[in-house]
């Protein structure tokens, strides 16, 4: 079984390469933030954790819960808030991604395992793979599909790696520049090479 991390920065198109990986045969992929979001709900992991941690803030639903929304414009405004969510959920993701690769490894089903997340550079994968797109795309689609204001892209982009951490740990890179079946190709190619 392959083991791969998909990186990249916000609005780089993850999202539809995930979805072409998903249908490969013998393939399961995983999305790192809703296995956050699964661990930071009530009564799972995190969830008491974060109530310690943020209990000031105005980040809960009445019925219990975190408003998501609210929590984004929190942790993405305040970067030692950031850093805070970050210490309790990443090493929670990380068990979690840890014993499901070993599982998976020793079901001996699956002949590729795909892990999606902003911040991969610490894990442990057969390969870490880097979905480059142009900064002024990713904030076009964003400001598209999205609705997000000028400020809250540059927000979020300056909480995210720079390209060049990206290149640095990942072995391949999928410039997603063109189009969809270009990177397809590039996809392909790269499942076809030797590890």
């Amino acid at each position: 079984m392959r083991f791969i991390g998909i990186t990249g920065g916000v609005g780089a198109g993850k999202s539809e390469i995930l979805g072409y990986l998903a249908k490969k045969p013998d393939t399961r992929v995983m999305l790192a933030d809703e296995i956050a979001h699964e661990l930071m709900s009530p009564g799972a992991e995190c969830y008491d954790r974060i109530c310690e941690t943020f209990g000031a803030e105005d980040i809960f639903l009445p019925q219990g819960g975190l408003d998501r929304g609210k929590l984004a414009a929190v942790i993405f405004s305040d970067e030692a808030k950031r850093r805070q969510m970050n210490a309790i959920v990443h090493p929670a993701v990380r068990v979690y991604v840890e014993k499901e690769a070993a599982r998976e490894k020793q079901g001996g089903k699956r002949k590729l395992l795909v892990l999606e997340a902003a911040l991969l550079i610490e894990e442990h994968y057969d390969e870490l793979w880097y979905i480059y797109t142009r900064e002024d795309i990713r904030r076009e689609r964003l400001m598209a599909s999205r609705g997000y204001s000028t400020e809250k892209v540059d927000r979020i982009f300056a909480s995210q790696l720079t390209e060049e951490v990206y290149r640095e740990h990942c072995r391949v890179v999928i410039d997603n520049n063109g189009s969809v079946a270009e990177a397809f190709a590039q996809i392909d190619r790269a499942l076809s090479e030797k590890k």
